[in-house]
């Protein structure tokens, strides 16, 4: 029985943490908890571009998936409350709704506003979610000062501290301090830790959203536009049919290697290939790193592919769009269909700041 049909209120679980942290994943994986447990769910996206990654891997998932774009939560709160009613009709018991990565200040610019606005559902708990080797590398000398702004500011906010990929852990070494946030450990990949942090959030009584920031929005604008934001969509008919792993497998490594070779430092960097015999997936936080691929690594070859593109680097965005339309050009075969959006985000301006109480 799903919380609509027993008239309980829905639950709202916002899941923040930095580009890369593992959010979309950790999300799909307690959907499938959950729904093993007769709970219906959906998740709203969140990018200040178009043409996301995310939504349509949620969606070949058989997840509800909205999106809203143009703009963090924050700055676009009433199409986040507009997206939220327009869900009634699915009847969630769980709505997961996950910012942008680069997002701070949640606390007040969302918790406050839904708190305000939505007596129908229930809020859960603030989890922020953390790569452990992302937070080695925040505490290291010459560590970038923008990133570890938006890392530690994300923080401090935190209700709960999620340390994720924990099955990476061990080769990746003990992490240093989170600004003295006690964490739990977790793995989407392997399951670990997932239906703990679903009871701790979800069957607790727990404050959500409570810790409201201090927070200086001239540096935190000055941190984001250090970020170069690209999304691209195309469709690629090979020279001679390929298969989606072959797609995804050689484009990023190409892309990693030009990005490395500009001094461009990758952020985040995800390629979905979809195609009739399949689809796959690629992500990396940082050049070099070893992709974490899934989807159909065995499908046969296929003439068209229909690839999207979602890098966070750090770096000038005219010089990130030459170097992936570089990379567009090795290809073999027809790129058709081609829509590019690169930038950097413009200061964060949010529609409310609703301060509900301080720990």
């Amino acid at each position: 029985m799903t919380a609509a049909q027993h008239g309980a209120r829905p639950w709202i679980v916002i899941v923040g943490g930095f580009l890369g942290s593992g959010k979309t994943s950790l999300i799909l994986a307690a959907a499938r908890v959950l729904e093993q447990r007769g709970l219906r769910c959906a998740v709203i996206l969140n990018d200040q571009g178009e043409e996301l990654v995310d939504t349509r891997h949620a969606g070949m998932e058989g997840m509800i998936a909205r999106e809203v774009t143009g703009g963090c939560f924050c700055c676009r709160f009433s199409a986040l409350a507009a997206v939220i009613e327009a869900l009634r009709p699915s009847a969630p018991d769980v709505i997961f709704a996950e910012p942008v990565g680069s997002c701070t200040d949640l606390a007040a610019t969302v918790f406050g506003p839904l708190r305000q606005d939505f007596d129908a559902y229930r809020l859960a708990p603030f989890t922020v979610l953390v790569d452990p080797a992302r937070a080695a590398s925040m505490v290291v000398e010459g560590a970038d000062p923008d990133l570890e702004f938006l890392f530690q500011k994300q923080i401090e906010e935190a209700d709960l501290v999620c340390l994720t990929k924990s099955d990476l852990a061990p080769a990746l070494g003990p992490t240093e301090s989170l600004g003295g946030a006690s964490a739990r450990s977790l793995s989407a990949k392997t399951g670990q830790g997932v239906e703990a942090w679903l009871d701790e959030i979800l069957f607790q009584d727990g404050d959500a959203g409570r810790t409201a920031l201090e927070i200086d929005y001239a540096r935190y604008a000055q941190a984001e536009a250090a970020l170069a934001w690209l999304n691209l969509s195309f469709t690629l008919e090979p020279d001679a049919a390929r298969a989606p792993a072959l797609v995804v497998g050689p484009f990023l490594d190409g892309l990693d290697a030009a990005l490395s070779a500009a001094g461009v430092a990758i952020v985040h960097l995800k390629v979905l290939d979809t195609s009739p015999t399949g689809w796959v997936k690629a992500a990396v936080c940082a050049n070099g790193e070893l992709p974490r691929v899934e989807g159909d690594l065995d499908a046969s070859p296929a003439g068209r592919h229909e690839v999207l593109v979602n890098l966070r680097a750090r770096g000038e965005a005219a010089q990130v769009r030459a170097l992936v339309e570089r990379q567009l050009e090795l290809f073999a075969g027809t790129v058709r269909a081609m829509r590019l959006d690169c930038f950097s985000p413009a200061a964060p301006r949010p529609e409310r700041r609703v301060i509900v109480s301080s720990r």
